[in-house]
């Protein structure tokens, strides 16, 4: 059953992913690696850092999540920021086609409040809260 129950997820999120895997693939051609890290594909390296720094300040990221394709700048970054895509991985995995319209609504309704579109979404909330947490019991001396 467990095993089932993974293939569903993989099915629900395969739109998201798919977007990934083509993003993916022109990290590739801008000399990426990919790696698979937890069922997931992490893609980053190359000239990727080079390409996000020419876009526009407002489109800049170190990291995005597709589905079960993290593409980040370096793979230094994408270890340091792990747990908070992880967390959209697992927001791709409940939400499968959806997760794009609530995501997009959720930074509208943020910005006609007034409030950051970004920092305020309430996925973006989510992957901070539990990449918090994660930090915390990584802080713990052990007993």
């Amino acid at each position: 059953m467990p095993r089932v129950i993974a293939v569903l997820r993989y099915a629900w999120a395969l739109p998201a992913t798919a977007v990934g895997l083509l993003a993916a693939a022109c990290a590739l051609c801008a000399g990426a690696s990919l790696h698979l890290v937890d069922g997931a594909f992490e893609v980053g390296g190359g000239r990727l850092a080079q390409i996000v720094r020419r876009t526009r300040r407002t489109r800049r990221f170190v990291a995005i999540t597709f589905g079960h394709v993290i593409i980040g700048v370096d793979h230094s970054t994408l270890r340091r920021v792990r747990a908070h895509e992880r967390v959209h991985v697992q927001q791709y995995e409940r939400w499968g086609p959806l997760f794009f319209p609530l995501y997009l609504g959720s930074s509208v309704v943020q910005w006609l409040c007034g409030r950051d579109p970004y920092a305020d979404n309430r996925f973006e909330r989510e992957a901070c809260a539990c990449e918090l947490k994660m930090t915390d019991l990584h802080d713990q001396p052990f007993a």
